[in-house]
């Protein structure tokens, strides 16, 4: 009897990583020595941010993403906290907000000045106090805004609204006081609507995190966990930990019964944690190893096996921390759908990682970037409070399609317009993309040039110079920069010809009804 291989079709089975040069990478960064299981890094389309070695308290750089190579010895610092740094996150609807946590039981929100930081940055825009141990885990709500979540080492995990005016907050919204033990990890599902923690007594729980209810409990005893990870939409966890001989270990859990793990699987015997990430536009799930080099990818489907492994990209030196680029931040022309940001303290050295689909064709692949989460909230913090969950607003990595500046003035969400298909699009929980805003403003030109009467949206702006928009996109600095301003004007050329195309059509439409009308 032949044995016959079962072959699976993916876009994704070829997905390799691609490490820096050396100067592209961040090196003479000196990177914290501290023990706690935590990524210490943030990274966003301007900056990435590292928590740092310093005596006499905690602090972490803020370094723009572009600045790469040597860094200075006196590069300015956030150094407001009295205790080391655990932790520190991005706020995702705005590129210059973070927030930080530390051993001195305080969680600081900080302002990030978009020119180049020229002196230590030391008076938080906020401060919460709330918790009476040390804070070493805080979490931003995926949807809504200014809401911050927080957990300490007094058990508890505080909710946060940074919607007021104080600068001392010490009253939170509520208090999660479910665990007997440190969480050690927490993810949110998609709408923010239901919380995954995972506790240093080995069980998993799946909350209501307006109402503090456990809604699930994990008490699977051969798998210890250390890390949860709610995988999009799927109603599935992912859960890495040891087993009951200290092997490294994943296992695939389902949301609605946590009694037994769909998938229990043995990795190897090494003793680092590991992080599992998540993305839900390719269904692509990547597990780093710390204290090895290794980033295992696998892609997840909905039937079994589920996990489907792919590749596993390998490294001699070890990572101590790893950041995550969120999706508006790649380069689309390069057809990167993921990028780390691992941290090597050995050679005080930040080394970007791609993760790459080989493509041969340099055009915009439309079937590997789906829409995917921008950087507008969809809620305002007191309307997720007040109990209402909705989707995040999704916006289109094509070059050119929409501003993917994350500022505090545009950190409202658009009103919806007249139009049926935008509108209907927007109720889904997406951003207008840039074929309908074209289409408008055909239709728009052909109503001035030709006279064509036919009912338009009266409110709809298209405020783009060769397929960029020029309030928003700054002249090109680097080559990938000048690269992508190449490829909208090419977009935008194509455009137009078929503008023109239309326009000529119509033109001889209305030619040869003359020449009938004159007949008659």
């Amino acid at each position: 009897m032949s044995w016959h291989p079962q072959y699976r079709s993916s876009k994704f089975r070829h997905v390799y990583g691609k490490a820096a040069s050396k100067e592209k990478c961040y090196d003479c960064v000196p990177i914290t020595r501290n023990v706690h299981d935590n990524h210490f890094c943030a990274v966003n389309p301007h900056f990435i941010a590292v928590v740092t070695e310093c005596a006499g308290g905690g602090a972490f750089l803020v370094i723009p993403i572009h600045q790469t190579g040597k860094l200075d010895p006196h590069y300015p610092r956030v150094c407001g906290h009295k205790g080391n740094v655990l932790d520190i996150k991005w706020n995702p609807f705005n590129d210059f907000v973070i927030a930080s946590c530390s051993e001195d039981a305080t969680v600081k929100i900080w302002d990030i000045p978009k020119h180049l930081l020229t002196r230590n940055i030391t008076s938080p825009k906020k401060e919460l106090l709330g918790h009476v141990r040390r804070v070493g885990l805080i979490e931003w709500h995926p949807t809504a805004n200014n809401i911050l979540f927080s957990s300490g080492y007094d058990y508890k995990i505080m909710i946060w609204n940074l919607d007021t005016k104080e600068d001392v907050i010490s009253n939170p919204v509520k208090i999660l006081d479910a665990h007997k033990d440190v969480v050690l990890s927490m993810s949110f599902n998609t709408d923010g609507s239901l919380l995954a923690t995972a506790c240093r007594d080995r069980k998993i729980r799946l909350i209501d995190p307006r109402a503090g209810t456990v809604l699930q409990e994990a008490s699977y005893k051969s798998h210890r966990v250390n890390k949860v990870l709610f995988l999009g939409n799927m109603k599935k966890l992912f859960s890495t930990g040891t087993s009951r001989w200290n092997n490294r270990q994943i296992a695939l859990w389902d949301q609605d019964d946590l009694s037994m793990p769909l998938l229990e699987e043995d990795l190897d015997g090494s003793s680092g944690l590991l992080f599992p990430f998540y993305d839900s536009d390719t269904r692509m799930l990547y597990v780093v190893g710390k204290g090895d080099g290794n980033i295992r990818y696998y892609e997840i489907s909905p039937e079994k096996p589920y996990l489907n492994y792919l590749m596993e990209y390998r490294s001699h030196l070890p990572q101590k921390g790893i950041g995550m680029m969120p999706k508006r931040g790649l380069e689309v022309s390069a057809c990167e759908i993921f990028r780390f940001y691992k941290l090597i303290p050995t050679k005080s050295l930040i080394e970007p990682i791609s993760m790459i689909v080989p493509r041969r064709s340099e055009s915009y692949q439309e079937d590997i970037y789906p829409l995917t989460t921008g950087a507008q909230p969809a809620l305002t913090a007191q309307e997720w409070l007040n109990g209402v969950n909705k989707g995040p607003l999704l916006m289109s990595l094509r070059p050119g399609s929409g501003a993917m500046n994350s500022s505090p003035q545009s950190s409202e969400p658009e009103p919806p317009t007249k139009t049926t298909v935008p509108s209907q699009r927007q109720a889904q929980g997406g951003r207008m993309p840039l074929e309908d805003v074209q289409k408008l403003s055909e239709v728009k030109d052909s109503r001035k040039w030709l006279k064509v009467e036919e009912k338009l949206p009266k409110n709809e702006k298209v405020c783009l110079s060769n397929g960029f928009d020029i309030f928003e996109c700054p002249p090109p600095k680097t080559e990938n920069e000048l690269l992508q301003m190449f490829y909208r004007q090419q977009e935008e050329i194509r455009r137009l010809r078929e503008l023109v195309n239309q326009r000529d059509v119509q033109i001889k439409q209305l030619e040869l009804e003359l020449r009938n009308l004159c007949v008659d």
